[in-house]
């Protein structure tokens, strides 16, 4: 098992060795967003809530601490909440932005938890021809020994994952971002089009937090 936060939405995230979880979800993940001047969510996709901005997969947010911090390709990272760090990203990005910490509306795209077996990314990998790196589906959290797409038939159930209980609510639909380069990874084309093949296009659950926890890596499952 591993587990993974993003404090920044689109962003690159963190490796950690263990997640809190409160109401919300895993604490600290998606809780700041790259905003347009339209007041839009900066993301890989355009919808009622989001606007598709490029370039978002070449930075990381990490944690420092209290504080988010936004590295840029070859360069150190600042303070999510400096005024200069969304004036960088406007000039990296080539159009104005800013960066803004959720309010009332949802960073997430369709819950708060993301979970995905590990089979899964290798049988999507079988069917595309080539290895996938397991991080290009941004999961929170990635579970060893569950069999190929065992995941869908846990919607509807609940989870216990270390201390924190979760309610798998649906599956998880992929876009092109899985296509796209990032800051680590190359662009692979076709592997879109090969989740489809699989597996109608999901990967992975979305999950709300029932009880708040701790997922530590090597966390125990229990459905």
């Amino acid at each position: 098992m591993s587990v993974h936060r993003f404090p920044v939405k689109s962003m690159l995230g963190e490796d950690l060795d263990a997640l809190d979880l409160d109401a919300r979800g895993v604490v600290g993940d998606r809780m700041w967003s790259v905003r347009t001047p339209d007041d839009k969510i900066g993301s890989g996709k355009t919808t009622r809530r989001f606007a598709a901005v490029d370039g978002l997969l070449q930075l990381r947010g990490s944690y420092d601490g209290d504080c988010v911090r936004v590295t840029f390709p070859a360069s150190g990272g600042l303070a999510v909440d400096d005024p200069q760090t969304a004036h960088r990203l406007s000039g990296y990005l080539s159009r104005p932005v800013t960066l803004a910490r959720e309010t009332d509306v949802s960073h997430f795209d369709d819950g708060p938890v993301s979970l995905l077996a590990l089979a899964s990314v290798e049988a999507v990998a079988a069917e595309a021809g080539h290895d996938i790196d397991p991080a290009r589906f941004r999961a929170n959290v990635v579970l060893d020994g569950m069999p190929a797409f065992e995941e869908d038939a846990l919607v509807g159930r609940r989870i216990r994952i270390g201390s924190a209980l979760l309610e798998v609510t649906m599956r998880s639909p992929r876009c092109v971002m899985i296509d796209m380069e990032t800051a680590d990874l190359p662009r692979e084309h076709g592997n879109l089009l090969a989740t489809g093949r699989a597996n109608d296009a999901c990967i992975g659950v979305i999950a709300r937090v029932v009880e708040p926890g701790r997922i530590g890596v090597g966390a125990e499952v229990r459905v």
